[in-house]
């Protein structure tokens, strides 16, 4: 982020940034006030609606499933702006994913996430997502190279499948790794975390202290965002397409005038 990005405090919307300011590897960098991110806007506040529909937005882009639509509800409707749901995950995951997370007793919890076991669930769906989502991804890079912008990608928290799109869009406009990271490193910072209740209090919450330690430690591989897992992301492509421009033009399709359509478009 740069001097020029002033990132607004949302009473209902966690996780929003402008990406402008983020560098490329040839010294351009992201255009300020085209592409956007956040958590999911089911909870907007009024004052939110208002200044999400002040940013001239094109489309919404909801990598949500149905299990997270049904646990938070469906997006706020923002005058003239395209919804566009691209599910990135199987819903039947997501259901088993909540019910382990907001009911589950610490033995089952220890018993299915202990010992790297829930990072690995985690560095294994985005390894899935590399894999097996390509045409997701190429529509909605296809869209933005076409002009349909400016947009906003959010999921549930802001921060593994928006997260993942948002650093898939990045690395199609040759912005430096380590801006990407440190872009997606942001998700952590409480002010941003998503607020996750369970039936004996809130993971993220002023009453977190409630919470069992362990069941906080079992818990917390699914709501950080780590290195760990964005290297996932960039193993999976090594591993599956070679390097990341064969990714860009084989997996997800994108032509080279495409890509300086995106570059053209997104980049000053």
């Amino acid at each position: 982020m740069t001097s020029e990005a002033v990132e607004p405090v949302l009473a209902g919307v966690r996780n929003f940034r402008d990406l402008g300011g983020l560098p490329t590897t040839d010294g351009r960098r992201v255009r300020h006030g085209l592409l956007y991110r956040s958590g999911h806007l089911a909870r907007a506040t009024e004052e939110d609606a208002a200044f999400l529909a002040g940013l001239g937005l094109h489309t919404v882009y909801d990598f949500r499933n149905e299990a997270d639509i049904a646990l938070d509800g469906p997006d706020v409707a923002l005058p003239g702006v395209r919804n566009v749901n691209i599910p990135l995950t199987d819903p039947a995951h997501g259901v088993e994913f909540w019910k382990l997370v907001r009911d589950g007793e610490v033995a089952v919890l220890r018993e299915e996430l202990a010992d790297g076991r829930a990072v690995a669930r985690m560095q294994e769906s985005y390894a899935d997502i590399v894999r097996n989502r390509t045409a997701e991804h190429s529509r909605m890079l296809h869209e933005l190279a076409d002009g349909r912008v400016p947009v906003l990608m959010h999921c549930a928290a802001g921060k593994d499948r928006a997260g993942l799109s948002v650093a898939v869009t990045l690395l199609a406009l040759g912005v430096e790794r380590e801006a990407i990271e440190a872009d997606y490193l942001l998700s952590n910072e409480p002010h941003r975390r998503y607020e996750v209740h369970r039936g004996d209090g809130a993971l993220e919450a002023g009453d977190r202290k409630r919470i069992d330690p362990e069941v906080r430690e079992l818990l917390a591989p699914f709501f950080d965002a780590r290195p760990a897992y964005l290297a996932t992301a960039y193993a999976t492509i090594a591993q599956t397409w070679g390097d990341v421009d064969t990714y860009l033009s084989r997996g997800l399709g994108l032509s080279g005038a495409t890509r300086a359509a995106l570059r053209d478009r997104l980049l000053d």
